[in-house]
């Protein structure tokens, strides 16, 4: 692989020209396809092989004119002074919105707050609840648009009107997080490089591959319907990897350069070698979050399918574009004119870069520094033993936003229950008496302690299968909900014995709890897989079962401290005001499965980079502790630079008003941080000064079974420098010279 990319390196630098323009084309085309994309995401969820999936299934066989899986509003009014919405004026009014909301584009039904009883006690605040004919993908512009009149009807009459649901579009946000990250790379690339341009290629090419894949993921909401965060988490992971691997590729690149070798054939090495590091790192990304499409949920897959092909175009544009556009710069790329004093006199001789310092540091004292590490992370960690999962409501959207306005209201008038009813459905096809089931089972639900109320039982056609509603007394995220749902489905069991019929649980609060309990199921077995394949990766890379083995136990470190902090600031509420949290909730549940996708592909970055180099060291005969030394005096700068990087880009998700994509940010930004200066730059030297000689040891046989994977590029460095018949291209002049 490695001649490969060093041939593809010359090839794209040569051709420089070429490469650009197909690029800029591809980009074109892709750009104007998601120009014209109406850009329909959905949040829907369906999940084979649980109670409520087989509930929503069924309803769609026997109540078709309901529409299962429609989607719905619910359309929330209050006066601003307190008025009764009972009588007068204001009804009146109201009877002419619900009119209104009844013939609006694409709904199906509407259920009048006066005659279906959902207007609160003090006749202060009602709610119309809206049954569209189509799934929340299919949802039109027009429909939209007629709700949005409502609304506006309704507050032009001295009403307030919010909205929720699948059917209501989510509001835009305009956030400059993206912006804040990139800020910041910028800032510290010219801090690494010392240069401009140094700093502008990387930037430059990663701002063009989140391009491509975000338009491309854009077009692709034309044919499949995906979840409304891939495009968002995608340009989160896409951005920070892009810029990573950009930086080492041109770090690389600089130092060739600075060897003496002509800008050419520079390129070409710095793909030979970093490039091959690039590929392996990518590689283990995309294994990782692709296997997240395996547990079965289609927003995981969704997620995790964007941000590979994320990181998948990051990986193509770092192999082919970066390198014809380090043919536009140069030489020039070497030249460091905003050097501080220190960096030259690193450059000189004179003075030990920070990574050297800080490795013999480390090298001093590893027991002490390793125990101090691990007792650091372990303490993190503890909060994620209390971790409690849900899919997360309304209550935790933006504050102000028409969502969280209707859920509070709703929560003030009638109870946080009626946020998230349970649709319960009444399988009766094989009961001798359908009726009598529905009676039973009506009593079965209202004898329940956490039950607000319980509608009538609604019977399909053929009278065999009931339709009933049943309101939790708490919120849609609590634990008595999900208490409550395990309770009906438990006695389910007894009212089959009894009646011959079966009792189901579905609709959205139901739904959440059996993707929250498939999630927690998945975890460990998904994170065994994970550090599986980082063993089996790490071990044909470095030839070596004990650094595998250390890698895997620093990579569980870090998740586990990771999910500690996540746990603490958004489900304990430590520190919540510092990061803009305004009140906890259970972690989304598919935040620790994804994290453990990600932060995999990110360890095992920064694994490669450092100890790569530790290993090359010691097989030209370094001594171990010689070889720690090595490794950070060539990778610390750089791997400390994309670690920052990564971390700003994820940080800036934190001002997101959505409650996903902030945790998601602050949870990424954490573990890198963790990761990369706890266990990577100080765990890692500790182990490897403690274990010596026997870090590297490998059986024969186990040696003789693992392919060479060679992702330094050791063999094409001796192809080139050893071979009389490719002589080592030089350049005539001392680089770093305009």
């Amino acid at each position: 692989m490695a001649t490969f990319l060093y041939r593809l390196g010359r090839f794209s630098f040569r051709r420089r020209r070429l490469v650009l323009l197909l690029w800029i084309a591809v980009l074109a085309v892709v750009g104007l396809g998601a120009a014209g994309v109406s850009n329909s995401t959905t949040d829907s969820f369906s999940i084979p092989g649980t109670e409520s999936q087989q509930a929503t299934d069924l309803l769609k066989k026997e109540f078709p004119q309901a529409s299962a899986d429609a989607a719905t509003a619910q359309v929330v009014f209050r006066t601003a002074n307190g008025q009764k919405l009972t009588s007068g004026a204001h009804k009146s009014e109201i009877e002419s919105l619900v009119a209104d909301l009844g013939r609006a584009h694409q709904v199906a039904q509407v259920a009048d707050p006066y005659t279906s009883g959902t207007v609160s006690k003090d006749g202060t605040i009602a709610y119309a609840q809206v049954t569209y004919k189509v799934a929340q993908a299919e949802v039109s512009d027009q429909a939209r648009d007629d709700l949005d009149d409502v609304v506006a009807k309704g507050e032009h009459a001295g009403i307030d009107v919010s909205t929720r649901g699948s059917a209501v579009a989510p509001e835009a946000h305009q956030s400059a997080s993206e912006m804040i990250g990139i800020l910041i790379a910028a800032v510290v690339m010219v801090i690494t490089f010392g240069s401009l341009i140094a700093a502008g290629l990387p930037l430059l090419t990663a701002l063009f591959g989140v391009g491509m894949a975000v338009s491309g993921i854009t077009v692709a909401t034309s044919f499949i319907d995906l979840s409304s965060n891939t495009s968002t988490l995608a340009l989160m992971l896409g951005l920070a990897v892009a810029i990573d691997y950009a930086l080492f590729i041109v770090s690389r690149y600089r130092s060739e350069l600075k060897e003496g070798r002509a800008p050419e054939e520079a390129a070409g090495r710095a793909l030979g070698t970093a490039g091959s590091a690039v590929v392996f790192a990518g590689m283990t990304v995309v294994i990782a979050l692709v296997g997240l499409s395996v547990i079965g949920i289609k927003i995981l897959t969704d997620i995790g399918l964007g941000a590979a092909f994320a990181v998948v175009v990051a990986v193509v544009i770092a192999l082919t574009l970066l390198p014809a556009m380090l043919g536009f710069a140069g030489p020039r790329i070497a030249a460091g004119k905003y050097r501080t004093r220190r960096m030259r006199a690193v450059e000189r001789g004179e003075r030990e870069p920070m990574g050297v310092r800080w490795a013999k540091f480390v090298l001093r004292n590893p027991v002490k520094i390793l125990g101090a590490s691990v007792i650091g992370l372990l303490l993190l960690a503890a909060p994620a033993l209390s971790l409690q999962l849900g899919m997360g409501d309304d209550s935790t959207a933006a504050p102000g936003s028409t969502q969280r306005i209707a859920y509070d209201t709703v929560s003030k008038g009638f109870g946080a229950g009626f946020n998230g009813p349970l649709t319960v459905v009444l399988d009766a096809r094989h009961s001798d008496d359908p009726k009598a089931a529905a009676k039973d089972a009506a009593g079965l639900l209202k004898d329940l302690p956490d039950i607000a109320s319980v509608s009538p039982a609604a019977f399909n056609q053929t009278g065999d299968v009931a339709l009933l509603r049943a309101v939790p007394g708490s919120s849609p995220s609590s634990q008595k909900t999900v208490d409550l749902v395990s309770e009906i489905r438990d006695r389910s069991a007894a009212l089959r014995d009894d009646t011959g019929a079966d009792l189901m649980v579905t609709g959205t609060t139901a739904l959440n709890i059996d993707i929250s309990d498939k999630l927690s199921a998945a975890l460990v077995p998904y994170l065994c897989v994970v550090v599986g394949l980082a063993l089996i990766l790490l071990m044909l890379v470095f030839r070596s079962i004990l650094v595998p083995l250390k890698a895997a136990v620093g990579f569980l470190l870090s998740i586990l401290a990771t999910l500690g902090v996540v746990v603490a600031i958004f489900q304990k509420g430590w520190f919540a005001d510092v990061f803009g949290v305004d009140q906890t909730a259970p972690i989304v549940s598919i935040l620790p499965i994804f994290m453990v996708g990600v932060v995999f592909g990110l360890a095992m970055d920064y694994e490669v980079f450092l100890v790569t180099r530790m290993r090359e060291e010691y097989v030209h005969g370094a001594e171990p502790r010689e070889a720690v030394v090595a490794g950070f005096r060539h990778g610390a700068r750089v791997v400390t630079a994309a670690a920052v990087i990564m971390i700003s880009v994820f940080a800036g998700f934190i001002f997101s008003d959505t409650a996903i994509i902030k945790s998601m940010g602050l949870g990424l930004a954490a573990a890198v941080l963790l990761d990369a200066f706890v266990v990577r730059m100080t765990l890692v030297p500790a182990v490897m000064a403690l274990l010596g000689d026997r870090a590297w040891s490998l059986p024969r046989r186990l040696d003789r079974m693992l392919p060479n994977v060679d992702v330094e590029g050791e063999k094409l460095r001796h192809l080139l420098d050893d071979n009389p018949e490719h002589p080592v291209q030089r350049t005539p002049e001392p680089a770093g010279k305009s």
